[in-house]
C-alpha cells in the first residue's frame, strides 16, 4: 500500500554502526569496491554540475546523492525513508530503470524524507549523508543498496554497509559531529513540506509526481514521454543542462492545486465503492447497520497490528457492526496463500467460528511454515490431516482468487485495506479514524431504517448508489494470422497478444507468468507474440530479427525455442549471444547470420510496429487479452482475472 506503514530493518540500523563496529578497530577509508558505481542505476560515476546545482522548483545540487549524468534528459528525484519497505521495493525498480536507460538519458537523485513514526529512519538518513560527505556517491549508494537489500546485499548486516562504502567508524562519527548531514536532512524535509509530499516513497520525474512503489511500466510511460520532450528541446537549441529545470517547472505548473482533502486521499476515500459481501466469513449479524469489509493478508505485519483495533470496535458497537474478511495475499508474501487456505479449511470444518479461531491463531503464530500451520490446526481442534491436505492441494484457491479479483476491482492494492459501508480506509489506522467513519455511516444507516428499510437490507440499499468498478480498458488488435508466432491451440477461446522486447527486463520477467496462465487454462489460451523493440534498447532489434528468422526456419515452435533460449540468458544480447541462442534452437547458423546482416525481416517488424501504434501501445510488455489491455509484468492473478472475464463473456476475438 502507499500509506506510511513501512518496513522495519530489525535492531540493526546505521545509527548503531559506530557501536557495533567497535570490535573491528579503526580503519582508514578504503577505495570504493571495484565496479560499485557501475552497478548503480545507469552505471558509471555521474557527471555532477560544477555550480551550486540545477535551478528550478525541485533543485538538484552537488549536495544530493545521484546516479547518472547532470545533463541527462530525464531526472527522477526520489524522496525516501530507509525504514520504509515500499522504498526498498522502489529502490529495486530505480536500479532496473537506471540500467535500462543508461546515465546519459536518466539521472536518479535521492532526497531524504524520514517519517516521524520511524524511530530509526532519521538516524539512518543522517549516517547515509555522512557517508556521502566522506565518500561521495559511491559511499552513499553502497549504504543505500545494503540497507534496502538491492543487488543481493544483506539489509541486516551492520558492518556490510560500511565495508561496501569504505567508511571507517571513526570517520563516520566525526562527519556526524560536524552537523552537516543533519542540516542536509533538514533541507530535504523543508522541500518535502514545500512540495506537499505526504508519504514515502515519492518520485518526481522531471516534475511529474508518482506516489508509492509503482511497477516499472508506470515510470517507463512517463520517462519515455519526457525523453521525447527533452530531445525536442535540445534539438531546438536548449542547452541540455537547462532541460531538467525547464521541464520540472512546466510539469509542476500543470498540476492543479490540492484540495482540502488531499492529505488524506490515500487513506480515506469519501466515495462509497461497491464491495459485495458474498459468502465471505463475517463476525457480526447480517442485519448490522454498518458493514466493514477488510482485505487482509495473514503474513502482513500491519494486518496483525490492526486486529486488536477491530476486536475493540466489534465489542464497542455490538450488533451494529459486521466485520467481513476478504483474502488478499500479496504476491511477495509466499506464505500468505497457504495460511488463507488453512483458515478457509477451518471454516469448511467448523463454520465461521472455526475460521475466526484459526484467524486469530495465525496472527499469533511465530511464522507460517507448514509445521506452524499444522500446529495451528491442532490447537483449533481441526482434522489436521484434512486441513493440511486442503493447504497442499489449494482446495480453496478459487475463493481466494475471487477475493483478490474483488480487491483489484476496488483498487485495494495493499493490506490492510478497509471499506466501511463502501467507504475506503487504508492501513493500520488509529482507532479514532475507524470510529469517526463508523459513526458517520451509522447516521446514514439509521436514516434508512427510519424511512422503512429493514435492517437486513440496509447494506444492499447503500450499495445500490455505490460506485461500480470500471472494466479493464479495451483496445483493438489485428486478428491472429496463420503465420503468427503463437503457442496454444488455434481453437483456444482466449487469445493473448503480447507486445514484447527481448532486451526488456520486464518482458523477460513476464515470460514465466504467461506460461503459468497457459497451464491454468488448459487448451483455452493462445499467446501471440508481436515484436516491439524499443529505441533505447540497442540489442532489441537484432534479437527480434533472430526471432523472426527462427519462425521462418522452424515455424512457431522454433520461434518459442529461441524466445526461451534468449530469456534464459543474462547480460547483453550481442551478436555472439544471439548466435549461441540460435544454436540452442537448432537454427541454420548461415541463414541466421544472413538475416542479422540483412533486411529481410524489416516488413514483419514494421507490421508489428503498426499494430502497436494502432493499439496505442508504446512500451513493453503490454498484453491484449480478448481486447482487454494489461500493461507491464503483472502478477499471475491479474492475468487469470481477465482470462476468466473473457471466458465468461464468450465473445469472439477482436477482428473476427
Amino acid at each position: 500500500m502507499r500509506t506510511p506503514s513501512r518496513r522495519s530493518f530489525g535492531p540493526v540500523s546505521l545509527a548503531t554502526f559506530v557501536a557495533l563496529t567497535a570490535a573491528c578497530g579503526p580503519r582508514s577509508p578504503a577505495a570504493a569496491p571495484a565496479g560499485l558505481d557501475a552497478a548503480r542505476p545507469g552505471g558509471g560515476a555521474p557527471r555532477v554540475a560544477a555550480d551550486a546545482g540545477d535551478p528550478g522548483p525541485i533543485p538538484v545540487t552537488a549536495a544530493d546523492p545521484q546516479s547518472g549524468d547532470a545533463d541527462a534528459r530525464v531526472t527522477i528525484v526520489a524522496f525516501g525513508d530507509f525504514e520504509c519497505r515500499y522504498c526498498s521495493r522502489g529502490a529495486a525498480t530505480m536500479r532496473e530503470l537506471g540500467r535500462t536507460y543508461g546515465p546519459s538519458q536518466l539521472r536518479i537523485v535521492w532526497k531524504n524524507d524520514p517519517l516521524s513514526f520511524h524511530a530509526r529512519a532519521r538516524p539512518a538518513a543522517e549516517a547515509a549523508m555522512a557517508a556521502f560527505q566522506l565518500r561521495g556517491n559511491a559511499g552513499f549508494w553502497a549504504i543505500h543498496d545494503t540497507l534496502f537489500g538491492v543487488g543481493g546485499a544483506d539489509p541486516d548486516a551492520a558492518d556490510a554497509a560500511l565495508a561496501r562504502a569504505g567508511v571507517a567508524k571513526d570517520d563516520l562519527a566525526r562527519a556526524l559531529s560536524s552537523g552537516k548531514p543533519q542540516s542536509k536532512v533538514d533541507d530535504d524535509l523543508a522541500l518535502v513540506a514545500k512540495l506537499g509530499v505526504t508519504g514515502t516513497p515519492a518520485y518526481f520525474i522531471n516534475g511529474v509526481a508518482v506516489h508509492g512503489a509503482q511497477p516499472a511500466p508506470a515510470f517507463v510511460e512517463i520517462i519515455d514521454r519526457e525523453l521525447a520532450e527533452a530531445n525536442a528541446l535540445v534539438k531546438g537549441g536548449m542547452p541540455p543542462a537547462r532541460v531538467y529545470a525547464y521541464r520540472t517547472a512546466k510539469n509542476l505548473a500543470a498540476v492543479p492545486a490540492p484540495t482540502a482533502d488531499a492529505e488524506d486521499a490515500d487513506e480515506e476515500d469519501r466515495t462509497p465503492r461497491r464491495v459485495p459481501v458474498g459468502s465471505s466469513p463475517a463476525r457480526g449479524p447480517a442485519s448490522a447497520l454498518v458493514t466493514l469489509v477488510e482485505f487482509s493478508d495473514f503474513q502482513c505485519p500491519f494486518c496483525a497490528r490492526v486486529e486488536p483495533t477491530l476486536r475493540t470496535l466489534s465489542a464497542e458497537y455490538g450488533d451494529k457492526l459486521r466485520v467481513v474478511w476478504k483474502n488478499a495475499p500479496l504476491p511477495f508474501h509466499k506464505r500468505a496463500e497457504p495460511a488463507a487456505e488453512l483458515a478457509l479449511a477451518a471454516r469448511a470444518q467448523k463454520g465461521d467460528a472455526g475460521f475466526w479461531q484459526v484467524h486469530g491463531l495465525l496472527f499469533e503464530a511465530p511464522s507460517l511454515e507448514d509445521a506452524d500451520l499444522s500446529a495451528v490446526a491442532q490447537r483449533a481442534g481441526l482434522d489436521v490431516a484434512a486441513a493440511m491436505r486442503a493447504v497442499a492441494k489449494h482446495e480453496h484457491l478459487a475463493a481466494i482468487e475471487a477475493d483478490s479479483d474483488l480487491a483489484d476491482d476496488v483498487a485495494a492494492d495493499g493490506t490492510p485495506h478497509f471499506f466501511v459501508n463502501g467507504r475506503r480506509l487504508v492501513g493500520a489506522q488509529p482507532i479514532e479514524r475507524f470510529r469517526a467513519l463508523i459513526d458517520a455511516e451509522l447516521v446514514r444507516a439509521e436514516a434508512l431504517e427510519r424511512s422503512g428499510t429493514p435492517r437486513a437490507a440496509i447494506y444492499d440499499e447503500l450499495q445500490k448508489a455505490a460506485a461500480a468498478p470500471a472494466p479493464p480498458p479495451k483496445v483493438a488488435v489485428p486478428a491472429p494470422a496463420k503465420d503468427d508466432r503463437a503457442k496454444g491451440p488455434a481453437t483456444a477461446r482466449v487469445t493473448i497478444h503480447e507486445f514484447g522486447d527481448f532486451a526488456c527486463a520486464y518482458t523477460k520477467r513476464a515470460a514465466p507468468t504467461l506460461d503459468e496462465v497457459v497451464k491454468a487454462f488448459p487448451g483455452q489460451v493462445r499467446v501471440v507474440w508481436h515484436d516491439l523493440p524499443l529505441p533505447m534498447h540497442e540489442d532489441a532489434r537484432p534479437a527480434a530479427v533472430a526471432g523472426l528468422e527462427a519462425a521462418k526456419q522452424k515455424g512457431a515452435a522454433g520461434f518459442w525455442r529461441l524466445h526461451d533460449a534468449i530469456f534464459a540468458l543474462d547480460g547483453a544480447l550481442d551478436r555472439s549471444v544471439l548466435e549461441a541462442a540460435g544454436a540452442k534452437a537448432a537454427l541454420d547458423p548461415v541463414r541466421l547470420r544472413a538475416a542479422l546482416d540483412g533486411h529481410g525481416h524489416d516488413a514483419a517488424l514494421a507490421a508489428d510496429a503498426r499494430a502497436a501504434e494502432a493499439s496505442g501501445v508504446h512500451a513493453t510488455p503490454v498484453f491484449v487479452i480478448e481486447g482487454y489491455l494489461l500493461e507491464g509484468a503483472q502478477p499471475l492473478s491479474r492475468f487469470k482475472k481477465i482470462v476468466r472475464r473473457a471466458l465468461a463473456e464468450g465473445k469472439p476475438r477482436p477482428g473476427r
